[in-house]
């Protein structure tokens, strides 16, 4: 076990002994496992790229793919390009498409590996003239992109659609559009406002629990085109309620 300083309140340090550190499970046993578990996987910095960190992102592929690599020797699947990889918060779409395209190369070497990746509207910026239709044709061309590439999907949700959406139908609308035509069934990925308050009334309504209901309409009117939904509310009731 290892000991670090840790600043107080007083302004001293005190000395602080870690835990033991945690055993993982063997492949073995995680394969027994009777859910899919999917990592949503961030992204290694390069601290000495030669840029402005405030506009521009640099990433060491090396040391990012290799964690990619660690994941799956755990046994986890791979969800790539998420928000845990700044997706939107620093690492635009252009980025994000080429983290893709070098996550999507890595797993063809590895048989059976599981990895699934965002696709979203963050190259739409949000505003009066965006209208439902835009967002529908800014999803069709990230899923065209991911797809191209091999990849399967799991479709983020839309800050354009939350500022333009005036209530269910829309949403019932553009996810019925996009998922009547991708090659494969997707993971939806509801985040909430509390990690971005940019998406706030997702589903058309504030309240959660109405919000769900919209959302399980959707599920169950397109559920051979979804394999699972991924609900980031940071409240665990809400996210077992509905079965």
């Amino acid at each position: 076990m290892a000991t670090i300083s840790l600043p107080t309140a007083a302004r001293t340090f005190e000395p602080y002994v870690t835990g033991e550190p945690i055993v993982f499970p063997s492949t073995a046993e995680t394969q027994r496992f009777n859910r899919i578990a999917y990592a949503a996987t961030h992204v290694v910095a390069d601290p000495l790229a030669d840029i402005d960190p405030w506009v521009d992102a640099a990433i060491d592929w090396e040391k990012t793919i290799a964690f990619r690599h660690y994941l799956w020797d755990l046994g986890l699947g791979v969800a790539e390009a998420m928000d845990t990889a700044q997706r939107g918060m620093g690492l635009d779409w252009a980025g994000a498409r080429d983290l893709i395209r070098h996550a999507l190369e890595a797993a063809k070497s590895r048989p059976g590996v599981r990895i699934a990746c965002g696709v979203g509207t963050d190259h739409l910026a949000p505003g009066p003239d965006v209208g439902i239709d835009d967002v529908i044709r800014a999803y069709e061309e990230q899923i065209e992109a991911i797809e191209a590439m091999g990849g399967r999907l799991i479709v983020m949700a839309s800050r354009a659609l939350a500022a333009r959406a005036q209530g269910p139908q829309d949403y019932a609308r553009v996810y019925g559009r996009i998922l009547a035509q991708v090659r494969e069934p997707v993971i939806l990925h509801w985040l909430g406002e509390m990690f971005d308050p940019a998406l706030a009334g997702y589903w058309g309504a504030v309240d959660h629990a109405a919000a769900m209901e919209t959302c399980l309409d959707i599920v169950h009117e397109h559920a051979a085109r979804i394999d699972g939904i991924k609900i980031s509310l940071l409240s665990k009731e809400k996210e077992i309620a509905k079965k």
